[in-house]
């Protein structure tokens, strides 16, 4: 299975940038894309995610929206949390609406977020453990895909290494930079 982990859209020109190129990339056979992440809490305007902009994402392609620390600067998007919309907060935000994971398509997605030079939030390696646990208990184990919203890449390893051989893969995102330290764990 390919999956196609998108970082940060930022604003409109993100959004025109996926709806321009995600359809093309998912139809080429020689990609043969079978699901796209893509982390939208930036999609309005810089900041935040409204139904509109989630609608455009889903409607170009993407399966599942990741966010994080800025999922709340548009207000209206909390009604939607709760609703079958494939976006997902911070598994490691206590008491907020919405889930923290999605499973769809044979495919698991999990939401964290770092603490270095962020809020304080719940431990994220505790908060995998217990979401590991609970989804190997229903049986969604197979694909898991963490998105890892940090500040520190050092802690987007840590949490690579913490992780390795319980999940598929632990993509960063936040820090709105190209990926020049990737690794592809033993």
């Amino acid at each position: 299975m390919r999956i196609l982990m998108i970082g940060d859209v930022i604003g409109k020109p993100g959004r025109d940038a996926v709806r321009a190129l995600l359809p093309d990339l998912k139809r080429e056979k020689a990609k043969a894309i079978d699901f796209v992440t893509c982390n939208g809490e930036n999609t309005a305007g810089g900041y935040g995610i409204t139904a509109d902009t989630a609608a455009e994402l889903l409607q170009s392609g993407v399966d599942v929206l990741t966010s994080a620390n800025h999922i709340w600067d548009k207000k209206e998007i909390i009604p939607l949390m709760d609703e079958d919309l494939p976006l997902i907060r911070l598994a490691n935000y206590p008491g907020a609406p919405g889930r923290g994971d999605i499973h769809m398509g044979g495919v698991t997605v999990v939401n964290l977020m770092g603490r270095v030079l962020l809020a304080s939030l719940d431990c994220p390696f505790r908060t995998a453990d217990a979401l590991l646990d609970q989804l190997k208990e229903e049986g969604n184990g197979n694909v898991i895909i963490v998105d890892f919203h940090a500040e520190a890449t050092s802690k987007k390893q840590a949490m690579g290494w913490y992780l390795d051989g319980r999940v598929s893969g632990v993509l960063g995102t936040h820090t709105h930079v190209g990926t020049v330290d990737a690794k592809i764990m033993p």
